[in-house]
């Protein structure tokens, strides 16, 4: 019964869900009014491999649950439409600890006008979040991917590198004004620039080149090396041709964009040291 009274708790937790909302959490299936096109994406956090419970609280992992996610309609230009949550809970959770958890997915969910619309709550022998989002896109053609990018394009970023917080701030405000000030491809910093970079040049099929010195390290950070590969930052790296590099600036406002480098023909990414030597590094990849 323990799993019936959670769910009633979480209900009350969340609230009304807003009128594009038609049905919402309690039913089979939820049911939401929707535009002509929709970006949707699904993120997973695990126990033990992106968050320990000794460091973070039960209200941290909620919230970078639904920023990583929210985070992945950033890097295609999408406003937040609707969350669904899967939660599954060792024995060892209180209800009142997985309540802490829904109310800091909440409190973002509210800050980003996102509606949490629906989700699933089962046990397991750790704790899991599973976030699927959607967004609601004017048109298919708004969507930035990360196959745009040409040779001549500078390479940004927003924000700083090398915190991988604990609460990452999704850019979705800064997203989708860059997507309207005409970024050619766009991705967020999920797992290191070294590795998000190449991910982006082998969709793009191209060569992105940056000069690691370039990077805006976080306050306390001192090694560019550590704020290539660290992951976790959740920042915009970004393609943009060279004059439209006013409205990228304009576009990101006081978070900022730092320039990094450019597009080239070739393949792949390329980090170069001070003396333009090329630097062999790898941020974080999936086993």
């Amino acid at each position: 019964m323990r799993e019936l009274a959670l769910i009633a708790q979480v209900r009350e937790a969340l609230g009304p869900p807003p009128d594009r909302v038609v049905v919402g959490p309690g039913d089979d299936a939820a049911v939401v009014r929707t535009g002509p096109a929709q970006a949707v994406s699904i993120d997973t956090v695990v126990e033990g491999t992106h968050f320990r419970l000794d460091t973070h609280s039960h209200a941290d992992v909620g919230h970078l649950a639904l920023a990583t996610a929210l985070s992945d309609l950033a890097a295609m230009g999408a406003p937040a439409g609707e969350a669904y949550v899967a939660l599954v809970l060792p024995p060892r959770i209180e209800n009142s600890e997985a309540l802490a958890l829904v109310a800091s997915m909440r409190a973002l969910a509210d800050r980003t006008g996102t509606a949490i619309a629906g989700g699933d709550v089962t046990s397991g022998p750790v704790l899991i979040v599973t976030v699927t989002v959607n967004g609601t896109l004017a048109d298919p053609g708004d969507a930035v991917t990360r196959a745009g990018a040409n040779p001549g394009d500078l390479v940004g970023v927003t924000g700083t590198l090398g915190a991988a917080a604990r609460r990452p701030e999704p850019r979705l405000e800064e997203g989708a004004a860059l997507a309207r000030a005409g970024v050619s491809a766009m991705i967020d910093v999920s797992d290191g620039v070294a590795t998000d970079a190449l991910h982006l040049a082998e969709e793009s099929g191209v060569l992105v080149r940056i000069e690691l010195a370039r990077l805006p390290l976080h306050p306390g950070v001192e090694d560019p090396e550590l704020a290539a590969t660290g992951g976790d930052d959740y920042e915009l790296l970004f393609t943009i041709a060279a004059d439209r590099r006013p409205a990228a600036e304009e576009a990101a406002g006081a978070v900022g964009v730092t320039w990094l480098g450019e597009v080239a023909a070739g393949a792949g990414a390329e980090l170069l040291g001070p003396a333009g030597e090329p630097v062999e590094l790898r941020g974080f990849e999936h086993s």
